[in-house]
């Protein structure tokens, strides 16, 4: 066992109310419940020795490892190949399929040797509250029972366990065909164990689990030329979003680094506005309609709550559940993945001022109209006085759409955004004669836009910039197009693109920005972003430029790990860095597939 494999060397397994990491070793070291933004029951990740971790893999050391999906499933199968067998271990966590909060969550893990005799051994060394509560173990034969103040935890097996001080081992010898099984349950009632786990119980369940992810992606209306990568992303996505409220939390983890060894280390256990909102457009195109009204409804929600810092109608991030308060303190008993640190958890961004959530928003109410027809009247009315309040509070410095700590500027990005709520807020009005205040907004709209074109403009660059009168570029901008601040093939937006790609550009991969130019308030640099890459292919192939369009996309898919997730990073050797799998970078993936297969089939017409 590594102590610390790589960022990317995981599949991700889950239940749509929270989720696990799985290393190509058989070791699960990342595990939140009963949510998503809940403490961690595992986080070997965070730290080998104090963060625990539940291994179920073959004893021998000369082994190869492979990892795969079971096809069109977020059942993930770990195969282990040596000389003197070969076995596999199964993981999946059987979905929710009530849409109500429960603090049960249900890890089962089964083994079954394909060829030869393989040994398995277990160890189960769970670590409730971020690992700093301690517990006790009550152990009878196959069920192990960890109490802690604050979470229980139990392990069945098919086999007999021993104690190891407050954790859990065992061991069990399989031939070809012979199945055993792990069935690890986080909380339910009273905690008490749930009924005891059979070779043909496990192997029930894990074909349900099967069944639910396949029909699920039978439902995809996707027919265009990646359908492989276009559906791990969409299950990624499901797997990434809370089913109680249909929210998306941006990454599966957090703390882990954008430069190893440095600082950048942030809780992503949230749902941003931004991400969120951006997602609809995405899962719309891939026919999930219910997925896109439930995050609609959501959003709708948050504008009816007003819960946003300083009197904002909304704030840029929120828990799963809508709660806004996400204070941020730092776990100083962890040492952080591989040093880095410090491990933060909560997100104080959530207190910053970016005003391009409110194009995101009305982006996304806009889009989700299609599924969730006009909307009520109050709705309405929240949305009109969020564009009233706008209109005397977009023109002012923020922190921006990266969330940077080095003050607030007059970003061009926030700028667009804002654009973009009164754009979306006047085609609705009008669409569904809803009562509007259309002058004040269309003079504000029109406003934005000369003000964007005259001051974001940089003469030398010959391009719009990340903040006024700078000279830096910024890839959040690669959104215009798409969201129509500018047409595709204007001079000024193609002069645009043709400055990032001098600036920001490498072999295909796009930075946000060079914080050497533009100063973050952080220490240390980062990769580049994966999110703005496919963005990137998304304004090529709106652009026209097909050829350079497809192959930044397929080269690209080069980059995913070997079941095909994206952390949120690429480092300088091609590495996986910061928070996994990020759902971001997993929705811009369909956004640019979807956009690339519409242009591809308008050249071949």
């Amino acid at each position: 066992m590594d102590r610390y494999p790589s960022i990317a060397d995981h599949g991700l397994v889950g239940d749509l109310q929270t989720a696990a990491l799985v290393s190509s070793q058989g070791v699960v070291d990342w595990l939140t419940a009963p949510r998503f933004d809940s403490p961690t029951v595992f986080a070997a990740l965070l730290d080998h020795d104090r963060g625990g971790y539940f291994l179920f893999a073959p004893e021998s050391r000369n082994v190869t490892c492979k990892q795969l999906y079971y096809p069109d499933t977020a059942v993930l199968v770990t195969r282990f190949m040596s000389p003197d067998g070969v076995g596999e271990v199964f993981d999946c966590m059987p979905p929710d399929r009530t849409g109500t909060p429960t603090d049960r969550h249900v890890l089962l893990r089964g083994v079954r040797a394909v060829r030869g005799t393989v040994h398995f051994t277990l160890e189960c060394r769970p670590r409730f509250d971020y690992a700093r509560a301690t517990h006790h173990l009550d152990l009878q034969d196959r069920t192990a029972t960890f109490r802690a103040p604050n979470g229980t935890a139990c392990l069945q097996s098919t086999f007999p366990l021993q104690q190891d001080g407050n954790d859990a081992r065992g061991a069990v010898t399989l031939r070809p065909g012979e199945v055993a099984a792990a069935v690890f349950t986080v909380g339910g009632p009273d905690g008490d164990p749930p009924p005891p786990v059979t070779p043909g119980l496990a192997m029930e369940q894990f074909w349900d689990v099967v069944d639910f992810w396949q029909r699920w992606v039978r439902h995809s209306s996707y027919r265009g030329r990646w359908p492989g990568m276009v559906h791990r992303s969409a299950i990624t996505l499901k797997l990434l979003t809370y089913a109680p409220t249909g929210a998306p939390v941006a990454a599966a983890t957090m703390g882990l680094p954008e430069q190893i060894g440095g600082e950048r280390n942030w809780d992503y256990r949230y749902t941003w506005v931004r991400d969120g909102s951006l997602s609809v457009r995405a899962l719309l195109d891939l026919g999930f309609d219910e997925e896109a009204a439930q995050f609609t409804r959501w959003m709708e929600d948050r504008l009816q709550a007003r819960e946003g810092v300083d009197g904002e109608p909304l704030q840029i991030m929120y828990r799963v559940d809508g709660d806004p308060t996400l204070p941020e303190e730092v776990l100083p008993h962890f040492e952080g993945y591989r040093g880095s640190y410090p491990v933060r958890v909560g997100n104080a961004a959530a207190d910053q001022l970016q005003l391009d959530i409110y194009g995101e928003a009305l982006y996304a109410l806009s889009e989700g109209r299609e599924v969730t027809m006009q909307g009520s009247y109050h709705g309405w009315k929240n949305i009109a006085r969020t564009l009233d309040w706008l209109a005397d509070s977009w023109d002012r410095p923020d922190e921006g759409v990266w969330e940077t700590r080095g003050g607030r500027k007059d970003f061009t990005f926030s700028r667009v955004m804002a654009w973009v709520a009164f754009d979306r807020g006047l085609r609705l009005a009008r669409e569904h004669s809803r009562p509007a205040d259309a002058p004040r907004w269309t003079a504000a709209r029109d406003a934005i836009l000369e003000q964007v074109m005259e001051r974001g403009w940089n003469e030398k660059e010959q391009a719009l910039v990340q903040h006024y009168g700078s000279d830096v570029l910024d890839a959040s901008l690669l959104l215009i197009p798409r969201v129509g601040f500018l047409a595709p093939r204007t001079v000024s937006w193609l002069s645009t693109l043709d400055a990032m790609e001098r600036r920001l550009v490498s072999d295909s991969l796009v930075y946000r920005y060079d914080p050497a130019a533009s100063p973050d308030g952080l220490r240390g640099a980062e990769g580049t972003f994966s999110l703005c890459t496919f963005l990137y292919v998304d304004a090529l192939a709106r652009a026209g430029r097909i050829r350079p369009a497809r192959y930044a996309f397929e080269k690209m898919q080069t980059y995913a790990n070997h079941v095909g997730l994206f952390a949120e990073e690429i480092g300088p050797s091609g590495e996986q860095l910061g928070n996994f799998p990020q759902a971001f970078t997993h929705l811009s993936l369909i956004m640019a597939a979807t956009t690339l297969d519409g242009a591809l089939d308008q050249q071949r017409d």
